[in-house]
């Protein structure tokens, strides 16, 4: 719109008073040059300048039309004569006040110069009119509404067949129906000498297709009559262009900030522009905090400084990165991620950075623990051979030494033999498939009795060597405990089992002892014997798959692992004390599901 303005044939411009006496230009077209021979510069700079080109005759003239004396809503007119480069011009000075809020008194106005052809109707088209056919925007005059004047441009703009097929028409027959009131109220104000904003509006071309233009109008004198002269270019393509780009920008702006991944977008210093929800989530740092700062300070850990500067290096020279690191979060908290950096180019230079963050976090875990269960499953594979192997070869070589010649050995002897080993060998499977069940079972959620399980394990172990003589105390307290029956019971089982056999050679004062509170919360049980205890050194490792911390019986090494593991399936926890000679006390946590289970069952149906 600008070069509209500047190739409208009349000076516009824009003075203003204020309240602290200062006055002056705020605006002058570029127009000032050809008709007042100074710039826009030399009069927004130095106002007095106009003064210096009036002929001496008319100043008086000229102060009036820039003197303080307001009336807003009033168009006024003065005429002058100017000298300019040696030549004396007639110039006309239209303008109207307009006093804001703040009591500035804006004076805008045209500044024109008087032509004899403007004076009279010229039968020939003069130099302004041949200076309008050159322009590359569309121009109409109209004088009450009826078109006397439009360029090759406008006939163009609007579809007309020939260059006076306009003339005589409604100007308002080329307005959109949705524009009239706008254009109307428009005319009323320019007519009297209010100056207007520009606007976007739409014209009606002769095929009856529309287009989007961009308008001014201004009061104007037409061959010695008052019109107004219309200068408007077609957008149609720019606000076709300007929609396309909003809506690229909502799809970007959408992918951007709902990406399933955190996103940051660098400038080319390395500095933060932008980041996404996904980012906020992710590191916990609002966009606020980061828009301006150095990235690595915020979210790269110290050990990892150097290479946060190295990627920005390579990624700043065009490279795109990708690797596997940690990123910190502002809690301290270390992330593991996988960063993709992506150089943004514009004319082979990068002018941003695109940092894409992927949370890996749960994967590098479930890779540890895999790593562990595939390290548990070699050692499970070589136990199970080596423990399944030695019961069958002690079989074995029994039998083999049954059938030497002149063995005269009790066969009963090695009958009993025979089945200690496969009691143990049976323990050991027993043990291996309770393993397996309770990784793949699911919790199944139950009335437990506490009482009744601790009893019947104690029964069911009375086969083990001691067991008779080992005594029991056995208090619970507290309301009824719901969780899985089978996984309690397998608690206990090993629990008891290793008590008794771990007691302390030659004792006769064996015991266990076990205290259990149960609230609406968890079961919290103590539980204790006087038995051999173990070393501090092995108490670290004591629910490691297959570890015994002591040679002494014929233990699988699996049971407290079975004990931890199904402790952890319930939710719980479990922790271990001991001492050498003094025995060894276990305190489990386990949550009672006795408020989910009543609740289910005593809701009514409706």
């Amino acid at each position: 719109m600008q070069d509209l303005i500047s190739n409208v044939p009349a000076v516009i411009y824009e003075y203003a008073f204020f309240p602290n006496g200062n006055l002056g230009f705020n605006y002058v077209s570029d127009r000032s040059v050809e008709i007042l021979g100074l710039s826009p510069v030399e009069l927004t700079t130095d106002p007095s300048l106009l003064d210096s080109i009036i002929f001496h005759e008319d100043k008086a003239l000229l102060r009036k039309a820039f003197g303080k004396d307001p009336a807003a809503g009033v168009t006024r007119n003065v005429q002058v004569r100017i000298q300019v480069r040696n030549e004396l011009k007639q110039i006309t000075i239209r303008y109207v006040d307009e006093i804001s809020d703040k009591g500035v008194i804006l004076r805008r106005g045209v500044i024109q110069e008087i032509r004899p052809a403007d004076l009279v109707v010229a039968a020939e088209p003069g130099p302004y009119e041949e200076l309008l056919e050159k322009l590359p925007i569309g121009v109409v005059i109209h004088h009450d509404s009826t078109i006397v004047f439009a360029n090759t441009h406008a006939n163009f703009l609007i579809g007309a067949h020939n260059h006076n097929h306009l003339i005589g028409l409604n100007a308002f027959d080329f307005v959109h129906p949705d524009c009239h009131a706008g254009i109307a109220d428009r005319i009323r104000q320019v007519s009297a000498g209010k100056s207007v904003p520009m606007v976007e509006e739409k014209f009606i071309r002769m095929d009856g297709t529309s287009i989007d233009v961009e308008t001014m109008a201004f009061p104007f004198l037409y061959k010695g009559k008052t019109a107004i002269q219309v200068i408007f270019r077609d957008i149609t393509e720019k606000k076709r262009t300007e929609a396309q780009v909003r809506r690229n920008e909502t799809l970007f702006t959408q992918l951007f900030q709902n990406a399933p991944m955190a996103v940051v977008m660098l400038d080319e210093t390395g500095k933060v522009s932008e980041i996404n929800r996904g980012f906020e989530q992710m590191f916990g740092f609002e966009k606020d905090v980061l828009r301006g700062k150095n990235l690595n300070d915020f979210i790269v850990p110290e050990n990892l400084q150097s290479e946060g500067i190295d990627l920005n290096n390579l990624i700043a020279s065009n490279q795109v990165v990708s690797i596997e690191s940690a990123r910190k979060h502002r809690s301290g908290k270390l992330i593991n991620v996988i960063l993709y950096g992506v150089p943004v180019m514009q004319d082979k230079h990068v002018i941003g950075i695109y940092g894409v963050y992927v949370d890996i976090t749960d994967r590098k875990r479930v890779e540890e623990e895999l790593k562990i269960r595939n390290a548990e499953l070699d050692n499970f594979v070589y136990k199970v051979s080596h423990d399944l192997r030695a019961p069958l070869s002690s079989v074995l070589g029994l039998v083999n030494l049954s059938r030497l010649e002149g063995n005269n050995d009790s066969p009963l002897e090695y009958m009993d033999l025979i089945g200690e080993k496969i009691l143990a060998l049976d323990h050991f499977i027993g043990d291996v498939l309770s393993h397996s069940k309770n990784l793949k079972m699911e919790v199944t959620i139950g009335q437990v009795d506490l009482k009744k399980i601790i009893e019947q394990t104690f029964t069911d172990l009375g086969y083990l060597d001691g067991a008779r003589e080992t005594r029991r105390s056995v208090r619970i307290e507290g309301v009824d405990f719901y969780s899985d029956q089978w996984r309690i019971s397998e608690i206990f089982r090993n629990l008891i089992s290793n008590a008794i056999k771990y007691r302390r050679p030659d004792a006769d004062d064996s015991e266990v002892v076990i205290k259990i509170q149960v609230d609406h919360i968890c079961a919290e049980i103590t539980f204790g014997d006087n038995g051999m205890g173990i070393k501090e050194a092995s108490l670290k490792r004591i629910f490691e798959m297959f570890y015994r911390a002591t040679d002494r019986g014929e233990g699988s090494g699996i049971g407290l692992y079975i004990v931890k593991n199904a402790v952890e399936k319930l939710g719980g926890q479990i922790k271990v004390a001991s001492s050498p000679g003094q025995g060894t006390r276990f305190n489990i946590l386990l949550p009672n599901h006795i408020n989910s289970i009543i609740g289910t069952s005593t809701t009514s149906p409706e």
